[in-house]
């Protein structure tokens, strides 16, 4: 039903989007919080970056809602939406390295993303290896941290991510058998088998 918002019907919900039910897209954010954070967090790092950035993508999706086709799966639109923003970031981030950044304006009418909603309840048993495994992963190239991100820190399926990203199954797989060559390697440089 419709009050319950349990998006098996999406298209539908988006059709309320559209006609500016903040209420409806609530429930759209509800529901893609968490990949679309995980994903910010494979591209720029800062924990607090990839809340901001995952919280504007879901302002400006719903500022162009209008222009979504409600017969398409709405995550890989948004996804494309949050990554410009992230790669947008990480240029700014070049260019002016020595200042303090301060972007993300806020801006009113923004769905806020509780923190707690987002944080990772770490499963990894010591500290220190978790610790480790974090800058192993800073090294890779973004699109190989945030596959290991959905699947191993969030335990997406293959077909989940494939869906999530808008890519076939069998980039799913090889992108993350390469992404998870490069944490070994990286792991192995500071002398963690894993």
């Amino acid at each position: 039903s419709e009050s319950t918002m349990n998006l098996t019907d999406e298209g539908s919900v988006i059709e309320r989007c559209k006609k500016g039910d903040r209420e409806a897209f609530a429930s759209i954010v509800q529901k893609y919080m968490k990949p679309a954070y995980y994903v910010a967090l494979g591209y720029v790092s800062r924990p607090e970056d990839a809340l901001d950035l995952s919280q504007d993508a879901f302002v400006n999706a719903f500022r162009h809602i209008k222009r979504f086709d409600s017969s398409r799966k709405f995550f890989p639109w948004f996804y494309s939406i949050l990554k410009n923003l992230c790669m947008n970031h990480l240029t700014r981030i070049q260019r002016r390295r020595e200042k303090s950044i301060e972007e993300m304006s806020e801006e009113e009418g923004q769905v806020p993303i509780p923190v707690e909603a987002v944080s990772p309840e770490a499963s990894l048993v010591q500290k220190d290896l978790r610790e480790k495994i974090g800058q192993a992963l800073l090294r890779l190239r973004p699109k190989e941290r945030e596959i290991i991100i959905l699947q191993h820190f969030q335990d997406y399926s293959y077909q989940e991510i494939a869906d999530l990203l808008g890519i076939p199954i069998g980039t799913v797989m090889s992108r993350l058998y390469s992404a998870r060559q490069a944490l070994r390697r990286e792991l192995e440089k500071m002398g963690v088998t894993y």
